[in-house]
């Protein structure tokens, strides 16, 4: 090689080894051995001002180009090109063997450019064997479990990160709008998800509902560990940092009930509290004996009483606020009061929030494994089919159903799928509903009060159960509500051995 071609492939050399796709886990790897060593450098046989002859009859279609120019038109460096060589990824068009110099085809271009553009996206490299030479479906269910590990790491490093910008001093406060009609069905759906009774009492997070406020999802989540359920809602508006914050589910409760009748709701989060107001201006309301009520923004309302009098009584949202007819100010943090023209939208709530660590949800979703099995019926017939085995056998402590009281009185209920459709049994009395079930026949069985409860805060004609194994939770959506996810865990099948 002359001193003219020497200048050219050291050219080549420094541009294709600036290329920044090389593999993280392949920088060892990469370092030419065997026949490599003595020659393959990054410009063989690759010269600017050669056109790269054909090498070899019969080795490719077209002219053969060595690695060099290879490297930067499909935009991999040198080292990768032989690092998928050696892991029979992307093997050369042909291979010098007195030189062991590569040559690769133009019609492997796309090939290299599919890995690359991969390989950017972080696809581990068994998987991107699965993409070029496996099955299309296949590839697409790998790309979509990639997907789905990406969306979940990134939102959980959001989810960390943002817990560390509330804790840093002058975090700016998250302001965030939101359906009123919207936000309260939210609560509705994930309300009867939450721990009562006994389980409460051991763990009293599971008493609250979990509200995280991004500026792609308002997520309301709740569990009392045999169900789970989430809802997200998108909000019309966010300004400020993502953040998360417990509240009592009464607490929640009462703003729903609030919130429904109001078009909008702003939920204002600065450092530990937590607001719910309308459009946040404070106005002058008069009652009916000549007191004057103050409401202001902050959420907390100032009465000037009337000289003498009876004692005002405003209510607005569905909850009465008793107002002192005599002596100073007083507040009313849950108050939700009228003014003169019946409006809501002045009215500014705190909402109490409580300490503690609620559980992982993202984890319990992530550890789901894939649906073997799927099944959608009639919501309707569904629910009640299991209302008739549900209301006799339901044990209440305090006003609560207890989990497992079902099992201990009526025994489970058990679903069955095969191709005539699906059977509900329980104690021995069975009953058909018409259903389209995939993935072959199955055999699960539930608490029918747990079930009962996710059916009746799905909404829409149908339901659709994912089911993994007689073992694991089962998810539980609306075909009319994407949002909307609940799991329920499975009981105990009778038939199986103890």
């Amino acid at each position: 090689m002359d001193d003219t071609a020497a200048a050219a492939d050291a050219m080549d050399a420094t541009a294709a080894t600036a290329n920044t796709d090389v593999p993280d886990d392949t920088d060892a790897s990469d370092a030419p051995v065997g026949p490599d060593a003595p020659g393959d450098s990054d410009s063989d046989a690759d010269s600017d001002s050669g056109s790269g002859s054909a090498v070899g009859a019969g080795a490719g279609a077209g002219v053969l180009v060595g690695i060099g120019v290879f490297a930067r038109r499909v935009g991999v460096a040198p080292s990768a090109l032989r690092f998928y060589d050696d892991v029979a990824v992307l093997r050369p068009a042909f291979v010098d063997v007195t030189t062991g110099y590569r040559y690769y085809a133009p019609d492997q271009e796309p090939r290299a450019t599919l890995i690359r553009r991969l390989r950017e996206a972080g696809v581990p490299l068994t998987d991107v064997s699965v993409v070029l030479d496996g099955p299309r479906e296949r590839a697409r269910a790998v790309l979509e479990e990639h997907a789905r590990k990406i969306r979940a790491t990134a939102a959980s490093a959001q989810a960390a990160l943002a817990e560390i910008l509330r804790d840093l001093s002058g975090a700016r406060p998250t302001v965030v709008r939101l359906g009123g009609a919207e936000l309260a069905g939210a609560v509705r759906q994930v309300s009867p998800a939450v721990a009562s009774g006994p389980a409460r009492g051991g763990f009293p997070v599971l008493g609250c509902v979990l509200v995280e406020l991004d500026r792609h999802e308002v997520r309301l989540v709740a569990t009392n560990r045999y169900r789970l359920a989430v809802r997200a809602l998108c909000p019309v508006d966010f300004e400020g940092d993502p953040c998360r914050f417990l509240v009592d589910v009464a607490d929640l409760v009462s703003a729903a009930s609030w919130a429904v009748r109001l078009p909008e709701v702003t939920i204002t989060v600065d450092g530990s509290t937590v607001r719910l107001h309308g459009d946040g201006i404070g106005r002058v309301l008069s009652a009916t004996d000549g007191s004057t009520v103050l409401l202001y923004g902050d959420g907390v309302d100032h009465v000037l009483p009337a000289t003498g009098g009876p004692t005002p009584r405003l209510q607005g949202g569905g909850i009465s606020c008793v107002l002192p007819d005599a002596g100073g100010d007083t507040t009313h943090p849950h108050a939700a009061i009228a003014d003169a023209d019946g409006d809501l939208s002045a009215v500014a709530r705190v909402l109490p929030t409580v300490e503690g660590a609620f559980p992982d949800y993202r984890l319990m979703l992530e550890g789901l494994s894939a649906a073997r099995y799927r099944v959608i019926t009639d919501r309707s017939a569904l629910g009640t089919a299991v209302t008739d085995r549900a209301a006799p056998s339901a044990a209440v402590v305090d006003g609560s159903v207890l989990h497992g009281a079902v099992a201990d009185l009526n025994g489970p209920l058990v679903l069955c799928t095969d191709e005539h459709g699906l059977t509900l049994d329980s104690c021995g009395t069975t009953i058909t509903l018409a259903a389209i079930c995939v993935g072959g026949p199955v055999r699960i069985a539930f608490d029918p009060v747990v079930l009962l409860a996710a059916l009746d805060a799905s909404v829409g004609p149908d339901v659709l159960l994912e089911i993994s194994s007689p073992f694991e939770s089962v998810v539980v959506r609306s075909a009319d509500q994407g949002g909307f996810t609940t799991l329920v865990m499975p009981v105990r099948d009778p038939l199986d051995p103890p």
